[in-house]
């Protein structure tokens, strides 16, 4: 079982827009220390005392929308300034812990938005460029793989076929998956059709890290996370305290353990995860990653508008079109701009949205998504994100 396969499909709230009638440089980052100095405080776990902002408008329309029994948490932002941050229900069921703005999550298929950021600081640091070749980097490739480029696996029209590699949890090299995706069978030609692919973000890691010549987490903690003040967010490099992880529960019911507690390498998920879904993240760190592509400390304006251009289509959805940027979904509705990912597994799900006219940030994320005969926080995506984001506007 692919449990951790880390999207059940492209935007949800893309897909579902018109659903709502409210249509809605390159350094180091913290100076000399770089990495290491931005992670010397995370492994003391988050104080318990930290303040739940909360929106009472958000909050109301929670207790009224949300079903009794699952866990997680909301984040709404307005211009920039944090209105609500405040978790519900449990993190872990069992020892009664509640979930809080700073419980960690698997943040699932949310994670390629940061695997596209990586590509896009080292086209800044003139280390590679999109329109390269996938062969610049890692060497012969068969025929039908020449006309690869990286712009095609940023914007899933490669042509890889995610049925043809494993499951997330095999125990698979980096050259051990990059050998599975070379001699896989193409879906279509490169360029010619979109077709949402893990796999290819997994290679997108792996080019991070030949071109680097760091391991891909530790690059982006570096070069995204550090400058953007995000201290709770990778696979091993947090010294995560146990109880600020979410335990994960299925349909019905049964704990399935924290992210991290499955099979992985000693430097994070195995290559068939890595670099596509499995970061784990808090909810405030998101909001700070939000503030971080508001402005060019992280990202130059060039290189998040390469990220946020609707490069493919992915549709029309109730007469809205929707594309596919580098790691976001792209949309244009009601005379309205949202880039937004979601991610789900078969049992967490969460949703990051971001909107313009005015500047509203919308996470969500929930470690206990499904409840056979009693709740399905995925199909509740759309009124939940968006009525969110309306109370926040409003």
């Amino acid at each position: 079982m692919r449990a951790n396969r880390c999207s059940r499909g492209v935007g949800t709230v893309a897909i579902a827009v018109a659903a709502m009638g409210t249509i809605s440089a390159c350094g180091d980052g913290r100076g000399r220390g770089g990495v290491d100095a931005a992670l010397q405080h995370a492994d003391r776990p988050a104080a318990a005392t930290v303040h739940e902002r909360t929106d009472p408008s958000v909050q109301s329309f929670l207790e009224t929308t949300l079903p009794q029994g699952p866990g997680g948490t909301v984040v709404a932002a307005r211009d920039g300034r944090l209105l609500h941050c405040r978790g519900f229900g449990m993190a872990d069921q069992e020892k009664k812990i509640p979930a809080r703005c700073d419980t960690a999550y698997d943040i699932m298929s949310m994670t390629k938005q940061f695997t596209a950021a990586a590509i896009m600081k080292l086209e800044m640091m003139g280390k590679l460029r999109v329109t390269d070749p996938i062969s610049t980097f890692l060497g012969p490739v068969p025929a039908d793989k020449q006309g690869i480029t990286l712009h095609h696996l940023l914007a899933h029209t490669a042509g890889l076929n995610d049925d043809e590699s494993g499951d997330d949890y095999d125990p698979v090299s980096r050259d051990g998956m990059l050998d599975v995706a070379l001699k896989s069978r193409l879906q279509s030609a490169p360029g010619a059709a979109f077709h949402y692919s893990n796999l290819g973000y997994s290679v997108l890691a792996a080019i991070i890290e030949k071109v680097s010549g760091v391991g891909y987490e530790r690059f982006l903690a570096r070069h995204l996370f550090a400058p953007s003040g995000m201290a709770r967010t990778g696979y091993v490099l947090p010294r995560w305290d146990r109880d600020q992880v979410a335990v994960e529960y299925d349909e019905h019911g049964r704990p399935q353990g924290r992210p991290h507690e499955h099979p992985w390498a000693a430097d994070g998920p195995y290559w068939f995860l890595r670099g596509n879904g499995g970061l784990l993240s808090t909810p405030r760190d998101m909001f700070r990653w939000h503030r971080a592509l508001e402005g060019n400390k992280v990202l130059s304006g060039r290189a998040k508008r390469k990220m946020f251009k609707p490069h493919v289509s992915v549709g029309v959805r109730h007469g809205h079109k929707v594309h596919y940027g580098y790691g976001w979904v792209v949309i244009r509705a009601g005379g309205r701009h949202i880039v937004e990912h979601d991610g789900g597994n078969d049992w967490s799900f969460g949703e990051f949205a971001r909107f313009t006219d005015p500047r509203v940030m919308v996470f969500w994320i929930t470690n206990h998504a499904y409840r056979q005969g009693k709740w399905n926080l995925h199909e509740q995506n759309t009124e939940l994100t968006f009525g969110i984001e309306e109370r926040a506007r409003d």
